[in-house]
């Protein structure tokens, strides 16, 4: 633990900290403090907030009061609550076929669920939207969106799947070609708010919650995927609607094929 109540002890160590490693500096900006010569942490905390404010901005204002002492963000003891959860990528390539955009946003449903159960919620409501390719003429660009409600809240991926397959249904219109879709999760609450309403029958909702709970805990451990047919089965066909990744950056600490080699 590092305690800095000792005002010489604190003076110290910020005339040996270099500028450009204050927190909300970095080099760059550092490196515009060094030609005012402002050189150390210490050398901030004495400028003129209000000189930095008219070089800089506001941002860096705050932090010359900072280094002096004076609290300018509140500490957030409690995180706010989620409104949505998004989940939408570009394609590999523009797509032409239903089937394929089915399976993109059946796939991004997926995910979006998967994480919004990681958190502990059930979703209200989900939206789909379709957005065309801006490749080639007389085609126009154009998105169109769709919503449904989810009563009763649900934590079940499949009856989102199937809400979202009616909206692309609805939304797709022949003879465009797609470039990107997303789908947003909202009317967020803590799951365990499902409820049965008197005027409908039990889907099995608790047989629902435990098939969840064991696709993720499968996914979760890298033994092995487990998805919905309807993401498609055919990895060739899959690739049509996949996000390219020829640049991906290399995963240098996960995956021993990247790791560089040294001849």
């Amino acid at each position: 633990m590092l305690v800095l109540t000792d005002p010489q002890r604190r003076q110290r160590l910020l005339a040996r900290t270099p500028v450009s490693a204050v927190w909300g500096i970095g080099r760059r900006l550092g490196r515009r403090l060094n030609d005012m010569e402002i050189e150390t942490a210490l050398d901030l905390a004495q400028t003129d907030y209000r000189l930095i404010r008219k070089r800089f901005s506001v941002v860096q204002e705050r932090v010359v009061r900072e280094l002096n002492g004076e609290s300018c963000l509140p500490l957030e003891t409690r995180l706010e609550p989620r409104q949505q959860i998004i989940h939408s990528r570009s394609f590999g390539e523009p797509v032409a076929s239903l089937v394929a955009v089915r399976q993109a946003v059946s796939d991004f449903t997926a995910r979006a669920a998967e994480s919004m159960r990681a958190e502990g919620l059930s979703a209200g409501a989900i939206s789909v939207y379709l957005r065309t390719a801006p490749v080639g003429k007389p085609q126009q660009l154009f998105p169109h969106s769709a919503r449904a409600t989810l009563s009763p809240a649900t934590t079940d991926t499949r009856v989102m799947v199937r809400h979202a397959m009616e909206m692309v249904s609805a939304l797709w219109q022949a003879g465009y070609r797609y470039g990107k879709a997303g789908v947003m999760l909202t009317d967020l609450g803590p799951a365990g708010r499902e409820q049965v309403t008197l005027f409908r029958e039990d889907d099995n909702a608790e047989k629902g919650k435990a098939l969840m709970a064991v696709m993720d805990t499968i996914n979760r451990s890298g033994k092995g995927k487990v998805w919905l047919a309807g993401r498609g089965v055919n990895q060739a066909a899959r690739c049509v609607w996949a996000m390219r990744r020829a640049h991906l950056s290399p995963a240098y600490t996960t995956r021993w094929n990247d790791l560089p080699r040294a001849r």
